[in-house]
């Protein structure tokens, strides 16, 4: 008997699944994701799998959501952005300096036309003088040119010029996307490669902890539109992992559950996301889905992704509201279960007047060597104080508040994660979780209260009681999932902005809920052919209140805690290449692919070069993908206006073609 083994590192947990050759799972489990050592967490998952059968696997796929919070939490590795021909306007659009605060974004003259011919020559000078200046305080390049999926000679030559400089991983825009709209692509790129460290750091932790049980088979990555890639591919390209993991929990909650129409929803501790399936397949968003506040260019399954988890922050929102997420942090019940004498320290907190850094414990998270070159000697010695265990912030504040503010700076860089009230602890107040230690949750909890109360003025309970807010607390939960799924449904239609769909979902979200039970004459709900299967492991505790105040019927799975890693390991190899013809002038068409645009005279010649170089490219991809026995699906779409006097007008046709196969095995 042969075995495919998933992984799923999440910003929580660590999944792992065992299935033979009839896809059943013959084992699983779940443990603590290690974020300072990813080996120990992903080392500690292999150890509860059965021996014997490690070592008949003959596939390793590896899904993340890593990468999905790294871009809710706007947190990655420094980079330098080198943008030829971006106007200032264009900069601006793209939210880059919002996004990448303090890193880099260089503006240099160059960049094409939208039929692929130049407007400026390059200028080299400027970029090698860039690139010297930054190259040893960014751990990655980015790369975008005005109109480079036209023709993309200058983002070529930057990345020459990037690696005989530095010899650093560079990315190219014209290697994600294919689209125009220069802003979205230049964030898509910029994302790209502020994730290539953290990629490269799960491969490794990956590969040790195989090597070291001596399993010997292809490891390869989740997609973010659910198919598998190489571990080449992944680490040239990891923004197609963002969504990875939500993209694994689809297509594992639908061969968990076997229901063919349904509204996924998968709840981490960090995330939650949600996509509708029809006749079993998700639908896939071409453009690019929203994540969070972002939108970048990245062929995905269709997701809502909203920073809402069980780890996620309970807090003040600054309108008199109780605001969650979409800060990740470590809950106080899972901090006291692996670091008992936090206990001590929340009690003596509560003989305190109430303070807004009750509550809050700094604790090392990620050792990443991009920032900690970076780090001044102040902040150096607060990182240094992480080592004998969590730092109480408000001791910490008292006693130093130089050091104090430096530990907020390791936070906002992604080296050190805080501990907070969460939705989590919530549920070991109510009883309804009991995992983790259910004392330290009934302290933080009146914590929490009393800052809500005496500090920001929210809420009348009464002194000791805790039932309420945290009752409370479950009702803003709930109230954000139904929103979200309700926003989900609306998304699906693809007739409204995603401004005005997320506007509509609040007032549908009520009405669905006043029809639930009604004998109104008017009364308004989801599709009763749709099922809601809900996985994750905080889905059994907050999902039962979902579905029944929305009237769906609800679903949990058998194997729902580990969807993502089952996902993963079902998965195949898919790749999709594009090509472009354009006609800038009557009896003149351009092929646009990832080299100079190809001229021809006549349309059907164009299309021949299209398809010919569509399929060359999207064989390859899979093949490097680690896909055998490819099959290849030409599809074409074209945009031409009709003119009373001429007739069809032709403007453009894109080419995409499709390629797919079963993973390489071993052997």
């Amino acid at each position: 008997m042969s075995y495919r083994l998933g992984i799923d590192t999440g910003g929580t947990f660590t999944d792992a699944v065992l299935i033979d050759e009839q896809q059943r799972v013959s084992a699983s489990t779940k443990q603590l994701t290690t974020r300072h050592d990813l080996t120990v967490g992903i080392g500690h998952a292999l150890e509860n799998l059965p021996p014997e059968q490690l070592q008949c696997v003959e596939l390793v796929a590896l899904s993340t959501t890593l990468s999905t919070n790294s871009v809710v939490e706007g947190r990655g590795a420094p980079i330098c952005v080198l943008l030829a021909g971006y106007s200032d306007e264009h900069v601006a659009r793209s939210g880059l300096n919002h996004v990448l605060g303090s890193d880099p974004v260089i503006q240099l003259e160059g960049g094409h036309d939208s039929q692929g011919r130049e407007v400026r020559p390059l200028d080299e000078a400027s970029a090698q003088a860039h690139i010297l200046r930054h190259a040893e305080s960014v751990s990655a390049f980015a790369i975008s040119a005005m109109f480079g999926t036209r023709n993309p000679v200058h983002e070529r030559r930057l990345r020459e010029l990037v690696f005989e400089l530095t010899g650093k991983p560079v990315t190219c825009g014209h290697e994600l996307a294919d689209s125009l709209g220069a802003p979205r692509r230049a964030l898509t790129v910029a994302l790209n490669a502020r994730m290539i460290p953290t990629i490269h750091r799960l491969v490794f932790a990956m590969e040790t902890m195989l090597k070291e049980r001596a399993i010997d088979a292809p490891l390869m990555l989740v997609k973010g539109d659910g198919s598998l890639i190489s571990v080449e591919t992944a680490l040239r390209e990891p923004v197609g992992t963002v969504l990875s993991g939500p993209a694994a929990s689809v297509i594992g909650a639908c061969a968990a559950s076997g229901i063919e129409d349904a509204i996924v929803a998968d709840m981490g501790g960090t995330t939650t996301d949600i996509a509708v399936v029809s006749g079993g397949r998700p639908k896939l968003s071409h453009q690019g889905v929203r994540i969070g506040d972002l939108q970048p260019m990245v062929e995905a399954i269709k997701v809502v992704a909203i920073g809402l988890g069980g780890d996620s922050e309970v807090r003040f929102g600054g309108r008199g509201e109780i605001v969650i997420g979409p800060r990740r942090v470590v809950p106080m019940s899972l901090l006291a279960s692996q670091h008992a004498g936090v206990i001590e320290q929340m009690q003596r907190q509560l003989g305190e007047a109430p303070d807004r850094r009750h509550n809050r414990f700094a604790l090392k998270l990620e050792s990443s060597p991009e920032h900690l070159v970076r780090l001044n000697d102040i902040e150096r010695e607060a990182w240094a104080s992480l080592d004998s265990g969590p730092v109480s912030l408000a001791d910490l504040m008292r006693e130093s508040s130089r050091h104090g503010r430096a530990m907020a700076r390791l936070e906002r860089m992604g080296l050190a994660i805080y501990s907070g009230f969460t939705p989590s602890d919530a549920a070991h107040v109510l009883g309804r979780n009991t995992h983790w230690n259910s004392e330290a949750a009934e302290i933080a909890a009146q914590s929490w209260a009393r800052q809500m109360r005496h500090i920001y003025g929210i809420g009348q309970w009464l002194p000791g009681d805790i039932e309420s807010p945290c009752k409370r607390i479950f009702e803003v939960v709930t109230r954000r999932i139904e929103c979200a799924l309700t926003e989900a449904g609306l998304n699906e239609q693809d007739l409204l902005s995603e401004a005005r769909a997320r506007g509509l979902a609040e007032f549908l979200t009520d009405a669905f809920r006043a029809s639930v039970d009604s004998s109104e004459l008017i009364t308004v709900g989801f599709n009763p052919g749709y099922r809601l299967v809900a996985v994750g492991a905080p889905a059994p505790v907050f999902y039962p209140p979902v579905a029944q105040g929305l009237g769906l019927p609800l679903t949990l799975p058998e194997h729902g805690a580990v969807a993502n890693a089952l996902g993963a390991a079902i998965g195949s190899v898919v790749q999709r290449a594009h090509v472009t013809i354009t006609q800038p002038r009557d009896g003149v068409f351009l092929v646009h692919s990832d080299q100079a645009p190809v001229r021809f005279n006549d349309l059907h010649s164009a299309q021949r070069c299209a398809e010919e170089q569509a399929m060359a490219e999207a064989k390859a991809r899979a093949s490097a993908a680690g896909a055998d026995e490819i099959e290849l699906v030409v599809s074409e779409a074209s945009n031409q206006v009709h003119d009373e006097v001429d007739g069809d007008l032709f403007l453009e046709k894109r080419i995409t073609v499709t390629a797919s196969g079963r993973p390489r095995l071993a052997g």
